[in-house]
Parts: structure tokens; C-alpha cells; sequence
């Protein structure tokens, strides 16, 4: 993944760039070619090449990885201060941790609309095959994160130990038979 000090030197080059192209303008004005106002587009598309390359430059692009945490998929997300994920029936307590705060961790954003409220939560939940042809959705734990601050350290983490104990038990029913 590309750094921000990597940014740094695509806009210095692309800069120079732009320098050579504002040169060859004034040159094609100059002398009046027919392609100067080409040169005029090519130009300006080069500046603001270069502007989003120095705002790449500013901010971190950079994804926290929580070790131990599990696959998941969200499966809602509105943009606002709910979201759920489903993570694989054989998920253990350590895992569903981790995984909660890979989630919070992914899921932050800036825009996300809080409608007055300072937080977001995010759940964790699984399927569980009760008998044949039939599923059931079941929550095993929540996370609850700022959607002000990208720092919070201390994300309060949430387990269902009822519903972690149903699928331990499901799971073990089915390595048995």
C-alpha cells in the first residue's frame, strides 16, 4: 500500500510536469500553433492531478489490522449509526473481540450521520442451521464506537456468552455426527 511520503514524491514529479506543460502553453501561444488550447486542457487537468496527489500526500492512508480477528461481512450498513456484520458459527470469544474491533476499526468514517447521537454500534452475528431447510440468525456480541473521535483506544465490547454458548454447542453436535 502506498505511503503518504510515496504522494509526497508523485506530487513533486507531477509538479515538474505541470511546470513542463505550463512551458509548452506559453510556447504553443507563442508561436501560434494549432493545438495550444489542447495543451491548455492537458495543463489544467495536470494541476488538478497534482492537487489530489498532494491531498493524499496530507492524509494517512492507513488501515489498523487488530491481530486474531476473524473474516466477516457487513451486511447492513446505512451510513449512520448502526451496522451489522455476520462472522463464520465457529468464531470463538477471542476472536469475536478482535473481530468487533476490526469492525469499529473498518466502519469509522467522518460522514457517517450521527442524528444526534455520539455513537455508533456495530453487532456481530451468525447463522445458525436449526434443522434442515431452516436458519436463524444469531447475535453474539456488539461494539460501540465514537463517530467523533478516530483515536478511541477503549472500545466498550459486548458478548453474548448465551448465544456464544448455542453455537459452541451446535458446533459440537455436528462434529459428532
Amino acid at each position: 500500500m502506498l505511503s503518504t511520503s510515496d504522494f509526497l514524491t508523485y506530487t513533486q514529479w507531477s509538479g515538474l510536469f505541470v511546470i513542463l506543460c505550463v512551458v509548452a502553453t506559453g510556447i504553443s501561444f507563442l508561436f501560434k500553433w494549432g493545438f495550444r488550447f489542447r495543451l491548455v486542457g492537458a495543463t489544467g487537468f495536470m494541476v488538478v492531478l497534482t492537487v489530489g496527489l498532494f491531498a493524499l500526500s496530507l492524509v494517512p492512508i492507513t488501515r489498523t489490522t487488530i491481530p486474531g480477528a476473524a473474516r466477516f461481512t457487513t451486511v447492513y450498513d446505512g451510513g449512520s449509526t448502526l451496522a451489522t456484520i455476520v462472522v463464520a458459527p465457529t468464531v470463538t470469544e477471542s476472536q469475536l473481540t478482535a473481530t468487533l474491533q476490526q469492525a469499529a476499526s473498518d466502519l469509522f468514517s467522518p460522514g457517517r450521520l450521527g442524528r444526534g447521537r455520539e455513537e455508533m454500534l456495530i453487532r456481530a452475528r451468525t447463522m445458525v442451521h436449526v434443522k434442515d431447510g431452516l436458519s436463524q440468525p444469531l447475535y453474539l456480541g456488539e461494539i460501540r464506537r465514537s463517530l467523533n473521535d478516530s483515536s478511541a483506544e477503549a472500545l466498550p465490547v459486548k458478548l453474548y456468552p448465551e448465544n456464544l454458548a448455542k453455537i459452541s454447542k451446535i458446533n459440537q453436535a455436528s462434529k459428532a455426527s
